[in-house]
């Protein structure tokens, strides 16, 4: 059999994915195989994904829905528990290394069944209800951000490596501050892979308030849902700003290294890719979050001086239009927000987080795999 392989879990959305991603690419630089097991929301990743090879498992949320909806999630993380436990015997990894969701609960489970080394990493700074429930069945826990709250006996388990970013994001980190020669405000606004409503309900009503010597400055890109798109870009239109609009930038970490002013949700991976880019943002955390995972993300960025944090209910057009206004006045607010984001962010946090992989994978398994 080839050489036994680091086995990483991460659950199909882009913000469980990436950091697995960008970990894969350090383990692999040092000539480390790696190879992922995910659910099948992932296969769409599979020829990006730098693995030797994916295996999917049944994996489901039992948070919301029915009792009955409850019990059948259960018996699908159940599922996949088992067809963990066989890929696992078959694969005999060096350690599972879990991103969050609950399709890494399956994987991780099997692991610590089998004796298999353990590492869990949580890219938010309050841990989710997937990795609490794991967080005392693993070897280590690897934090992005100092995590609050975290119980007196999981203390000694917790390092914080920052969260692991991709090459795209670490070149694009290599970008100076963009300066202000032709005299233009460039503004980039993200609610996610998806887009956010909100922010389609309330950047275009702000900056279409603005005095137009100022709209006249501006260069807009916008994440959009594709329902928002014919209303946002007809404000725009009416307001004579200059404005790209997409339901989804693939170059999303080359546009913040553009951008002057980025605003945004508060995920894990956008706050560390501000902080590492280096861009002042305004920041408005999804409000319905049952951990306000974002809310803490975005204060840990705050407290830096590079972000300003808005809650949702607070931000309103009349709020935001005065901000974007006083940079527009003195863009020298923004020079400085952007040195104070660069200074806390951590470009090696996937070399971090690879030393304590292989630190682990070294320790002899409990039971053999």
């Amino acid at each position: 059999m080839s050489e036994r392989p680091i086995l990483l879990a991460a659950g199909g959305t882009g913000g469980h994915l990436f950091p697995a991603e960008a970990l894969a690419h350090a383990l692999q630089a040092r000539g480390v195989p790696v190879e992922l097991v995910t659910d099948e929301r992932a296969l769409r990743y599979g020829g990006e994904f730098p693995a030797r090879a994916m295996h999917t498992i049944a994996a489901a949320t039992p948070r919301g829905g029915s009792l009955v909806d409850k019990a059948k999630a259960i018996a699908r993380l159940g599922l996949g528990t088992l067809q963990a436990l066989r890929h696992l015997r078959r694969l005999r990894p060096r350690a599972v290394v879990g991103f969050g969701g609950y399709p890494s609960v399956p994987p991780l489970t099997a692991a610590a069944l089998l004796g298999v080394p353990t590492v869990l990493h949580e890219a938010n700074a309050v841990m989710g209800r997937a990795n609490a429930f794991l967080a005392p069945r693993v070897d280590r826990i690897a934090a992005g951000f100092p995590l609050a709250g975290a119980a007196a006996n999981m203390k000694d388990k917790i390092v914080v490596t920052g969260n692991p970013l991709r090459p795209n994001v670490l070149a694009a980190a290599r970008e100076p501050y963009p300066d202000f020669a032709d005299g233009k405000l460039r503004i980039l606004v993200t609610g996610g892979s998806q887009g956010a409503r909100v922010m389609a309900d309330i950047v275009p009503a702000a900056l279409e308030s603005l005095p137009e010597d100022v709209r006249e400055r501006i260069a807009l890109a916008q994440q959009t849902r594709e329902e928002d798109l014919a209303r946002v870009a007809t404000i725009y239109a009416r307001a004579g700003i200059i404005a790209e609009i997409a339901p989804f930038f693939a170059d999303l970490p080359q546009r913040i290294a553009n951008a002057h002013l980025v605003i945004a949700r508060a995920g894990a991976s956008t706050v560390s890719e501000l902080a590492v880019i280096g861009r002042p943002s305004i920041l408005v955390p999804l409000p319905h979050a049952l951990d306000q995972d974002q809310a803490a993300n975005a204060a840990e960025l705050a407290k830096s001086g590079s972000a300003e944090v808005f809650r949702q209910t607070d931000f309103t057009p009349e709020a935001l239009a005065a901000r974007i206004a006083a940079f527009a006045a003195d863009p020298s607010l923004l020079i400085e927000r952007a040195r104070a984001a660069k200074s806390v962010g951590v470009a090696d946090a996937a070399e971090r987080l690879a030393d304590v992989v292989l630190g682990i994978a070294s320790t002899p398994e409990r039971r053999p795999a």
